[in-house]
């Protein structure tokens, strides 16, 4: 194989062992996968879950195990499981490319691992490469430039992901995976002309299906451009970017790992407004403010959340996700944020959408950057208390605690999974060098007849 970002990317995803991670990325990888199943569960109350299981089923029957639901496909288990994880804005985001990883690389290397009955230790690798794969991939593109032709991440760089892991699976060849990465950027799409709507979370679904295609069919010896990232014709840095920066995709691959730059998100809402929600929280959970306390919030942002986030309405449940303004105002009522905080009756309440549109104010705020948020509350009696934060809770630089992420399994699997069945597949996740996929994902499984109900 000739050296080339594509080629080496293979030779990193064909020769990574269990022993070359180091103990930190493993035990990120089990707080990963542990986090992408706790979203999925949380998914099955998607709006548009029933949309996509039923096109998924269309795929045809199989043994392939939907988190939370029945057997599929592997094809309809790897768009089904994606979508789950992405369903409800609850799953991950590497913040400098707002790329969402996970449901990409999870879903084609729980299928893959299924079919094989592979190790836990098989599968921490093949999450490994397929993360780092990804998220190398990503930041490859200068995302500004891609950003600025109205590229979205994870439907053009998710497939590399998923190809990564699945294809690690399989046990691919050097040349077979860079086929495999090929075959994955021939499948590349998805742009921002979507934001507002579902099919946002689409191109996650639609990522994890094409990583795995890429991998199966590259099994066969399909043939597949050497070199998919910087051909000059077409190659995915040169007609979605600028050029790219390829220097940057293999740069200490394998010492660095560019995949503990993902964060988690704690709460179902939209991965840029997290830093809302943290701010929200501890000033009232500090300050012990209560509604009829309020005057006024003020929710200072970033001129890119501003606005993708600032003046979204929030009169259904996707786009109350999405609302600076909604997330605001029904955390300080509630003082928590999950599901039932997005249900089309609280959405709905009359004394709660007074509250949001006559006391608070979203506004671009130019000492905010980033993904940050200044919240600015004033009481009835004069008080003024402020908090203003450069991230939320769950990044990088603020991360989920191992207990905290054990905290979100358990919120999304009640009602989903017996508590036993979800006890067990929470150890089975917690030492999955001593798991089986098969074994795991048998207790993620859940009857027809649930399904149904």
């Amino acid at each position: 194989m000739t050296s080339s970002p594509t080629a080496e990317l293979a030779r990193f995803t064909t020769k990574l062992s269990y022993d070359a991670l180091p103990s930190r990325v493993r035990e990120r990888i089990k707080d990963y996968l542990l986090d992408a199943v706790a979203s999925s569960l949380a998914g099955t109350h998607g709006d548009e879950t029933a949309q996509i299981r039923d096109l998924a089923v269309t795929l045809g029957n199989g043994t392939s195990a939907v988190i939370g639901g029945e057997r599929m496909s592997m094809a309809g288990a790897a768009l089904m499981n994606g979508y789950l994880i992405t369903a409800v804005t609850v799953c991950d985001v590497h913040r400098s490319t707002l790329f969402h990883v996970t449901p990409e690389v999870v879903p084609p290397a729980l299928a893959v691992g299924d079919m094989k009955d592979s190790g836990g230790k098989d599968l921490i690798v093949a999450l490994a490469a397929g993360l780092e794969v990804a998220t190398r991939v990503a930041v490859g593109t200068n995302y500004q430039a891609f950003r600025a032709r109205g590229w979205h991440s994870p439907g053009v760089v998710g497939p590399f992901g998923g190809a990564a892991a699945a294809g690690r699976l399989l046990g691919l060849s050097e040349s077979l995976q860079r086929n495999a990465f090929g075959l994955a950027g021939s499948q590349s799409a998805g742009t921002f002309a979507q934001w507002g709507t579902p099919t946002i979370k689409f191109h996650q679904a639609r990522g994890s299906l094409s990583g795995l295609l890429a991998a199966l069919l590259a099994q066969t010896g399909f043939p597949a451009s050497e070199e998919i990232l910087t051909h000059p014709d077409g190659g995915i840095y040169n007609a979605y970017s600028d050029g790219g920066n390829a220097a940057v995709v293999v740069e200490g691959l394998g010492d660095r790992w560019e995949l503990e730059n993902i964060s988690l998100r704690l709460w179902p809402l939209g991965s840029s407004i997290q830093s809302v929600v943290t701010a929200v929280l501890n000033l009232a959970n500090e300050n012990d403010l209560r509604p009829e306390d309020v005057q006024r919030i003020r929710v200072g942002l970033s001129d890119t959340v501003y606005r993708m986030h600032g003046t979204m309405s929030w009169d259904d449940r996707f786009k109350a996700l999405l609302s600076a303004p909604y997330a605001a105002g029904v955390v300080l009522h509630d003082r928590r944020c999950w599901l039932d905080q997005f249900t089309p009756e609280r959405i709905a309440d009359p004394d709660l959408d007074r509250f949001i549109r006559e006391r608070i104010t979203v506004e671009n705020d130019p000492d905010v950057v980033g993904t940050g948020a200044a919240v600015i509350i004033e009481t009835r009696s004069g008080e003024v208390y402020v908090d203003r934060r450069a991230v939320p809770k769950g990044d990088v630089a603020d991360p989920l605690t191992r207990e905290e992420i054990v905290e979100k399994f358990h919120t999304a699997s009640r009602g989903i999974l017996p508590d036993d069945e979800a006890d067990r597949a929470l150890a089975m996740i917690l030492d999955l060098e001593n798991s089986s996929v098969r074994e795991l994902m048998s207790t993620l499984t859940v009857s027809e007849a649930l399904v149904a109900a």
